[in-house]
């Protein structure tokens, strides 16, 4: 079974903001399959998760922490179900890439990523797959932490759309295939999907 974590920030505050973007593919995600999110079991404090069944079955959960300790519903997720780093797929903003953009890697730093970061410490290693959505940095004058913690603009609604809706293919793909197809498909320069 392969596990597809969002990650974003929970309450109504945060819902539309270019840092919960990973919660909105989840959200993508669940829909595509007529799936609900419930609670997870006790033994996973704050998350929350829904099973795609059948022959590639899917697991895909946002942790209900704030994004900076994401990492502790992730790491008690892979303990519960027995997940191994490379069935992993974590879904991030990312500010260095261009508004509209994927990028997917097998294994990483959190580069500057505080919900990355987080799941590197506690579950103690690099080896899992990211897939990086770009959000663009914004005006450079503007604190990064203003810009993350905003809501898209009216202009990017439509492009957004449609940056939810390939990454949640990208998401299955990595389901059925893996993180290389994927970054075969999505990452830029890649002549499928992504391409300009």
């Amino acid at each position: 079974m392969k596990l597809v974590v969002g990650l974003g920030n929970p309450g109504a505050k945060y819902r539309d903001t270019r840092h919960n973007i990973g919660f909105q593919v989840a959200d993508e995600l669940v829909r595509r399959f007529a799936g609900v999110f419930a609670l997870a079991p006790s033994q996973v404090p704050d998350a929350l998760v829904s099973k795609r069944f059948g022959a590639e079955p899917m697991l895909v959960a946002k942790p209900l922490t704030f994004m900076n300790r994401s990492g502790e519903a992730i790491a008690a997720l892979v303990r519960y179900y027995g997940i191994e780093p490379d069935a992993l797929l974590v879904i991030v903003d990312e500010v260095a890439l261009p508004f509209g953009k994927l990028r997917a890697r097998a294994r990483g730093s959190a580069g500057g990523h505080n919900g990355l970061k987080s799941v590197i410490e506690r579950l103690g290693t690099t080896e899992f797959a990211r897939l990086r959505l770009g959000v663009g940095r914004g005006d450079a004058r503007r604190d990064l932490a203003d810009h993350v913690l905003a809501m898209f603009e009216a202009d990017e609604r439509t492009a957004l759309d449609e940056l939810v809706t390939r990454a949640a293919d990208a998401a299955e793909m990595f389901a059925v295939d893996g993180i290389e197809k994927v970054m075969n498909a999505y990452n830029p320069g890649a002549t499928t999907p992504d391409s300009d």
